[in-house]
């Protein structure tokens, strides 16, 4: 008889099959040619789910389900693990002090939203086609080359080349604020200077853009009154994950695991 590829996993005398195992893997990626780690992955997820029902049981808890969306309620075992969560993760307060601390490191962190007024030639291409994106930025390269003569022929070239319906603009996208565009974008639009063309073809998932900057207004830094609020927040979510972390990581150490490596932790 033929060894299974991947053994049943075995959680302090909870076995969890292969089958369930493969099953969960399809909501795992892996790399390619490599489907051992999605199963790894499901494994251990389906460990650690075992362990918070199992110490729901401990503390004899009974689902009480609550609604976490417009018309959706949480299943009996999701409520019991965040009914377990709730017991087991214990998160402080952060001070008044961290959080003058953190904003005092770096006030240039908290600032307003700045305006931009841009304008792009953009050359499409999908981030999976190697050979598209290739071509695109042979044609943003070589549009830039034009402008580097004819910078007045920038609303033309947008208007013939541009694959943005902006091009019936001259490529002139109107004013936008941070947050209102892709990442690497608004990065290059930060580093110009009004009436600048940005000297390289800006890469983003869309493919590739030439850009202009026409008018530029950088955001203020804010008070420590301003954002308060917001860097309390980002400690309690940094806080409560350290600790759901650490919480997780004491129910591995102290069950009886077998089939799966738990050492890789999460």
């Amino acid at each position: 008889m033929n060894k299974p590829l991947f053994p049943d996993v075995v959680v302090n005398d909870e076995v969890i099959s292969a089958a369930q195992v493969s099953a969960e893997a399809q909501n795992h990626a892996a790399p390619q040619g490599k489907p051992g780690k999605a199963w790894q992955a499901a494994a251990r997820a389906l460990v650690i789910r075992s362990l918070m029902l199992q110490e729901a049981d401990r503390l004899g808890l009974q689902p009480d389900p609550k609604e976490v969306a417009r018309g959706k309620v949480e299943t009996p075992d999701e409520a019991l693990i965040r009914q377990a969560m709730e017991l087991g993760v214990d998160t402080v307060e952060p001070t008044q002090a961290t959080i003058e601390s953190i904003y005092a490191a770096n006030p240039e962190r908290f600032r307003a939203p700045s305006l931009f007024e841009p304008a792009h030639i953009l050359f499409v291409a999908d981030p999976k086609d190697t050979d598209l994106r290739t071509m695109a930025k042979t044609r943003a390269t070589a549009a830039l080359k034009a402008l580097d003569t004819a910078p007045n022929q920038f609303a033309q070239l947008a208007k013939e080349l541009s694959d943005c319906p902006s091009r019936e603009a001259g490529g002139r996208l109107g004013q936008i604020v941070s947050g209102d565009t892709v990442q690497e974008f608004e990065a290059a639009l930060a580093n110009m200077q009004p009436g600048e063309i940005c000297p390289e073809p800006v890469e983003s998932r869309y493919g590739f853009h030439v850009v202009r900057l026409d008018a530029k207004s950088v955001g203020d830094v804010l008070p420590l009154s301003a954002v308060q609020s917001q860097i309390a927040e980002t400690l309690e979510k940094a806080g409560w994950a350290q600790a759901a972390k650490s919480f997780v990581n004491r129910l591995v150490d102290e069950a009886k695991i077998s089939g799966i490596d738990m050492t890789v932790r999460g």
